[in-house]
């Protein structure tokens, strides 16, 4: 028995001396640092009724991929991976490369998609940072983009074969996001008034940000269509257009359940479907330091875990975790969270579970007041983190999400 307990002691010290080790080679800047050097997202539309509801995904992503080119010659840029999850992936993949054509990218400049589904945005990140480290290129972009106004989320029912039916987490991964909702209200205890005390907490903080979003934002310039007189109009998108700054727990409250009869998750306390795009520029900190560009972020770690389809929801819950154990950090080292607000139910269940407080969660609301263009919003919430810890002159931060069929993931972003 007391050698079991020296066996254990040494383990406990060895694991500290690892966070101690991990932590010092976190505070110090290297040259192999894989960095973001700049940042833009467009406005977020609401989908089929919203200011983006005429607009492509092409005309969303080129505005974005223009303004990085501003900071760095064209020619430079090796690949950019877009997030995108609903889109046919070779149609979808064909328009990303026609927004970097118009955008100025040369024929040189590749480009690829990848679909993690509510994480794309983010995975792109992750998928040019590891293209970066690896050494198959040395300038990269990542973004996302998603039209939720002229891309359905649609289901094939001839995947649901018998074999499907058979395999419980097979089957599960068909659930309607809102039913997963549900499930995490039951399986959690989550109530209807902290649900929809969080929709009201992020309009609120959304509404209060409207000028800090427009300093990352880039205006676009499109049209709308009037669908009773069919007049077409210029129109030039600059703010966000479900923010709502008139709406009221009490509102709220009134709302009836949208996925069962006796639920709790309303269109209310859910994330608004949505159209929008973002980009990010990426390079090791050698490569900006030669071309005088100044480093904003480091990307340093990342993470996905899988959890149960059923309760997908709860992905963040488990990803961040993991995501802070490759850093050796404790949570108490983070200093801001963006925690995508799929639902307010798993929302909630999140931080509740880590032990957060909403202090330092979502600081200018969430995708309950923002809305959530699956493939963007990864990149979006990157790029609304990065401004928000400039501002408050912080040291890491955390975007994380669930993500549908049941996983979660998560990545740690550090200013040096």
């Amino acid at each position: 028995m007391k050698r079991v307990t020296q066996i254990l002691n040494q383990l406990d010290e060895n694991k500290q001396n690892t966070r101690t080790q991990k932590l010092a080679s976190s505070s110090s800047p290297s040259d192999d640092d894989i960095v973001i050097v700049s940042g833009i997202r467009t406005a977020i539309g609401k989908a089929k009724r919203g200011v983006f509801k005429d607009t492509s995904a092409v005309q969303l992503l080129t505005p974005c991929l223009k303004h990085i080119a501003k900071d760095i010659d064209p020619k430079l840029v090796n690949d950019i991976c877009v997030g995108s999850v609903l889109a046919p992936g070779g149609q979808r993949a064909s328009e990303c490369r026609m927004a970097a054509f118009l955008a100025g990218f040369p024929r040189t400049t590749t480009l690829r998609t990848v679909n993690r589904q509510c994480s794309s945005g983010l995975q792109a990140i992750a998928d040019i940072a590891s293209a970066i480290r690896s050494g198959f290129i040395q300038i990269g972009i990542a973004a996302g983009v998603e039209t939720m106004s002229k891309d359905q989320m649609k289901g094939d029912p001839s995947i649901l074969t018998d074999e499907v039916k058979m395999n419980n987490d097979a089957l599960n991964c068909l659930l309607p996001m809102g039913i997963t909702s549900e499930n995490v209200v039951t399986n959690y205890g989550i109530g209807r008034k902290e649900q929809d005390e969080l929709a009201y907490l992020s309009h609120q903080r959304a509404a209060a940000a409207k000028d800090k979003f427009r300093q990352e934002i880039v205006p676009i310039n499109t049209v709308i269509k009037d669908e009773k007189t069919g007049k077409v109009k210029d129109i030039t998108v600059i703010d966000d257009d479900g923010v709502r700054a008139d709406t009221t727990f009490e509102g709220l409250s009134k709302l009836k359940p949208a996925f069962t009869k006796n639920g709790t998750t309303t269109a209310g306390n859910s994330s608004q479907v949505s159209d929008g795009a973002a980009a990010v520029l990426l390079m090791k900190r050698s490569t900006a330091n030669k071309l005088g560009l100044k480093p904003r972020l480091r990307f340093s770690y990342y993470a996905v875990s899988g959890v149960d389809p059923a309760v997908m929801g709860i992905g963040p819950a488990f990803a961040i975790p993991a995501v802070c154990q490759q850093g050796g950090l404790k949570l108490s080292d983070i200093d801001l969270f963006e925690i995508n607000e799929a639902f307010a139910s798993q929302a909630v269940y999140c931080v509740k579970k880590l032990g957060l407080s909403w202090d330092n969660v979502n600081v200018n609301g969430g995708a309950i007041a923002l809305g959530h263009p699956l493939g963007d919003t990864g990149c979006r919430m990157t790029v609304s983190l990065m401004n928000e810890m400039e501002r408050r002159d912080v040291k890491r931060g955390i975007v994380s999400m669930c993500i549908g069929s049941g996983m979660g993931a998560a990545g740690i972003f550090e200013r040096i």
